[in-house]
């Protein structure tokens, strides 16, 4: 494939997964009567990670998101240049990418007119890599989806741009699904020599019909009127704080556009539209334009 080529496909390819790979196809709906909905849990006050003048929550790592504590009078902060969402409690919420550098630096501009700077250790994560030495990369692309992605991405990045209010970034996120986990965030395939793009979420298998619920609060900011080319019926939320969900693939959406959720809430059902091999839940999340790793928010997934 010529490398401009390459850079089309990439381009239209978009910006929510990577290659999504889900449970091998299966006949098995689930029931249609709904379980109970999980309880909501609070923010949890975990035990603080000194910095210096700055706490997190838990020891920053790539792909993951931490809560902090700015120190008392902080009238802005920054990290690593761009400013960062913080409460009048001075609670923020940080997410470190996949492929982030060992450090960052971070700077609480105060009232009196001082400025305090911290260094952020990030500690690596090791990646599933997968080499196809006999694979390509990637097919032609239809004309079709040449004419539709556009539109779609258009969609996409308006709902990022949206800036709503919500406290979700500050809860101990749940679970959206249960079920086998199909794939993880970080997870790459080698085409022949050429990378692909990393899977950038969670896939959770599971019968098509089979509940999904808002893992934190928010607003949504997309619920799809049609399936898109890739990700299937796709659900957007915004949780607040700069830190939003997207759920792929979905065989319906029971909320709209607007609509402000509560952890716990029925949101929709696991499905197999769009590119997907199969029933499955994509769970993919961003902090600004960092995309992060959601099980570094629900933790160990607990028994159905």
């Amino acid at each position: 494939m010529t490398p401009l080529r390459t850079a089309l496909v990439a381009l239209l390819l978009g910006t929510i997964p990577g290659s999504c790979i889900g449970a091998p196809a299966s006949n098995v709906r689930a029931s249609q009567s709904a379980p109970p909905l999980p309880s909501a849990r609070p923010a949890e006050p975990a035990p603080p990670v000194a910095l210096g003048v700055f706490r997190l929550n838990q020891p920053a790592q790539q792909g993951s998101y931490a809560l902090g504590w700015a120190p008392k009078g902080t009238v802005r902060l920054v990290i690593e240049g761009a400013d960062v969402h913080f409460a009048t409690d001075g609670r923020f919420g940080i997410g470190f990418g996949r492929d982030h550098q060992p450090t960052a630096t971070i700077t609480a501009f105060l009232a009196d007119g001082r400025a305090v700077t911290d260094k952020i250790s990030v500690a690596p994560r090791q990646w599933r890599i997968e080499n196809l030495k006999t694979l390509r990369r990637y097919a032609q692309p239809s004309a079709e989806f040449q004419a539709r992605r556009p539109g779609e991405l258009a969609q996409i990045n308006a709902a990022r741009r949206m800036v709503v209010d919500a406290d979700g970034w500050r809860q101990k996120f749940i679970w959206p699904a249960k079920g086998r986990i199909s794939g993880v965030f970080g997870s790459q395939r080698i085409y022949a020599g050429e990378p692909g793009a990393p899977h950038n979420g969670v896939d959770v298998a599971g019968g098509t019909g089979a509940p999904v619920y808002a893992p934190a609060n928010g607003v949504v900011t997309l619920a799809a009127a049609s399936p898109f080319t890739l990700e299937g019926n796709l659900l957007m939320i915004d949780h607040g704080g700069g830190l939003n969900s997207a759920f792929l693939h979905l065989s319906r959406i029971d909320v709209k556009k607007g609509d402000v959720v509560r952890q716990g809430q029925l949101i929709g059902a696991i499905g197999a539209t769009g590119r997907a091999t199969g029933p499955h839940l994509h769970w993919g999340m961003k902090w600004n334009e960092e995309r992060i790793d959601p099980q570094t928010l629900a933790g160990a997934m607990s028994a159905p």
